[in-house]
């Protein structure tokens, strides 16, 4: 039998059902019981257009007062095939009446009318079962056939009785429910869930529904309404748990809404009961203001880190505050000293692993800055031992080859970067690649090393805030470099920097200079997406824009930016995005 078997489904998947009829006759004769038997010798049958011969086994296996309910559904279909609509009609009826005899068919039933895109019937089968025993819940398969049918309300409702009634998990319904919304707020299908959240909450007041309606408003962008839903959130819990705000405050900030950033971590300062998170709230709103740092900024902001550092303490659990002053002091005020100092001190302190690593790393950068390159190197590669195969571990290993191509070691770096290329984290990975392909190709070349020296120099300085220097440094490379590989390293670093000193048309001129005459060069794709990022966020082109993501999408698909330029550019063209 079970050679049979497999030669009955093999013949019938490669189509031959003149063959696979054979088997399936037989085989249904002598395991009447099989329904997948006898289903299958209906389907060969039909195929072969055999209706009556499919009428005939189906209606004796409906003589059975025992027979499978979906035996009905079969020989409905049967007559659809043959332009049978009242008979097959009169079947179907008869499956769905079947669940008022036993509701638990309703699974099966409504499962075999959904094979046959029957979705009116599915819906009938599915609802019968519930209403005659609650207990049952097919939501989940409403939800899809409402979905599929283009009835979104009814959609969404059959997906939240899920979340209300916990039958799935949240993030499970959540992802169903975003292939059909999008960032505008005003898309018809985005203004249906609200319409549906809202009147949730009107019928059963529960802290649910603000959660949901804060989740649509971020998928809205619309950071100061979700602001709103979970400030309502926080005050009807009667905790202090800050994981909700503090979350959106990251979001919000991440989107430079920094004016919705502002306020919610202010609202975290001002009600938090917990050191840790006011302190973090506190830290994240000095970031906000360091974001467009005029002189006057930097004194105030100088004036809060004092204040919070005698306010909390140089301990072991306020590392965060340490590692963030010591980096002000270095990055914004040029006054490493008392940063390395500081953190030093922080070293002495009891603490675990990894929270030393991260102090660690601190300091290395710090001393970097401080051009104590020997002293940076120790420390990163401590780091590099005790995390080995952490992301930090990881981290440190790149630093440890950045450090040593400032200082112009260059072949240590490569030795470190050649591990890196296949680390976990795409971002580090793809990182060791570009300075090591950068080291490789100018060493070939120039074996004094003039050019590759100079970049090294102008990328310190670079990493020092001293872009105007560095944007200096890489002119005379481009000029006095001419032709060399060198020169579109250059030309993108010398971008970068001057799109950081907003001079727009130089590092747009740059970009495209690259795109023009290094299209096969191993920086192309960068300077696509920059161009599509200049040109979106800042020049408002959007044609423009689309064009350059564009190319990466079809030119670059190995590309690491390659997903996001795909996601930017279904957003220009207007596609709802998930």
């Amino acid at each position: 039998m079970a050679q049979e078997d497999f030669l009955a489904k093999q013949y019938f998947n490669d189509g031959d059902y003149e063959k696979a009829v054979v088997f399936y006759e037989k085989l249904a004769a002598s395991n009447p019981r099989r329904t997948d038997y006898s289903e299958a010798l209906v389907a060969c049958y039909q195929q072969l257009e055999r209706y009556t011969e499919a009428e005939t086994f189906l209606l004796e296996k409906l003589q059975d007062p025992y027979a499978f309910p979906t035996f009905f559904i079969e020989l409905g279909y049967n007559y659809t095939l043959q332009d049978q609509s009242e008979n097959a009609t009169e079947y179907y009826d008869k499956a769905i009446q079947k669940i008022d005899e036993n509701p638990n068919y309703g699974y099966s039933v409504g499962y075999r009318f959904q094979k046959y895109a029957l979705l009116d019937y599915a819906i009938k089968a599915y609802t019968r079962a519930m209403e005659l025993k609650p207990d049952l819940n097919y939501d989940f398969q409403l939800a899809r056939i409402y979905g599929e049918q283009g009835d979104i309300e009814k959609m969404y409702q059959s997906y939240l009785n899920l979340i209300w009634e916990g039958k799935t998990s949240r993030s499970n319904v959540l992802r169903n429910i975003e292939d059909f919304i999008s960032e505008d707020p005003a898309n018809e299908n985005n203004v249906l869930l609200r319409k549906v959240l809202l009147k949730n909450a009107q019928k059963s007041p529960d802290v649910l529904w603000n959660e949901l309606l804060s989740w649509l408003f971020i998928q809205q962008k619309q950071y100061g309404s979700a602001f709103s839903q979970e400030k309502a959130i926080f005050k009807r819990a009667e905790g202090s748990n800050m994981d909700r705000l503090e979350n959106l405050g990251d979001i919000t900030l991440g989107d430079n809404d920094l004016e919705n950033a502002s306020a919610i971590f202010q609202f975290i300062v001002d009600n938090t009961e917990e050191p840790r998170v006011k302190l973090n709230a506190q830290l994240k709103l000095i970031d906000i203001e360091l974001k467009n740092p005029t002189a006057k900024t930097l004194d105030s902001v100088e004036k809060q880190f004092e204040q919070l550092v005698a306010e909390y303490g140089n301990k072991s659990l306020t590392l965060q505050l340490q590692i963030a002053y010591a980096n002000f002091l270095t990055f914004k005020r040029e006054r490493p000293e008392p940063a390395i100092a500081m953190l030093k001190e922080s070293l002495e302190l009891p603490m675990g692993r990894v929270a030393v690593a991260y102090v660690k790393l601190a300091l290395g950068d710090i001393l970097v800055y401080d051009q104590r390159f020997n002293e940076a190197l120790i420390l990163f590669t401590q780091v590099q031992k005790s995390l080995k195969n952490d992301v930090l571990g990881q981290d440190a290993r790149f630093k440890v080859a950045q450090t040593s191509f400032y200082k112009g070691d260059f072949d240590w770096a490569l030795t470190q970067l050649k591990v890196l290329r296949g680390s976990t984290s795409q971002l580090i990975a793809n990182d060791a690649m570009q300075l090591s392909l950068l080291i490789s190709d100018n060493s070939l070349e120039d074996s004094t090393q003039t050019a590759l020296k100079k970049y090294a120099r102008a990328d310190l300085l670079a990493y020092q805030n001293k872009n105007k220097e560095a944007i200096e440094v890489l002119e005379d490379i481009l000029q006095n470099h001419k032709g060399e590989k060198i020169e579109d390293e250059a030309l993108l670093k010398q971008a970068e920097l001057l799109a950081e000193q907003k001079d727009y048309e130089a590092a747009e001129f740059n970009y495209k200079k690259i795109v023009e005459f290094y299209s096969d060069g191993i920086l192309a794709d960068d300077a696509h997406f920059a161009l599509g990022e200049l040109y979106r966020n800042i020049l408002n082109e959007p044609e423009k824009a689309k064009s350059h993501y564009e190319k990466i999408i079809y030119n670059y698909q190995d590309s690491y930016y390659f997903p996001q330029a795909r996601i930017n550019f279904r957003k220009l063209r207007g596609d709802a995005i998930n």
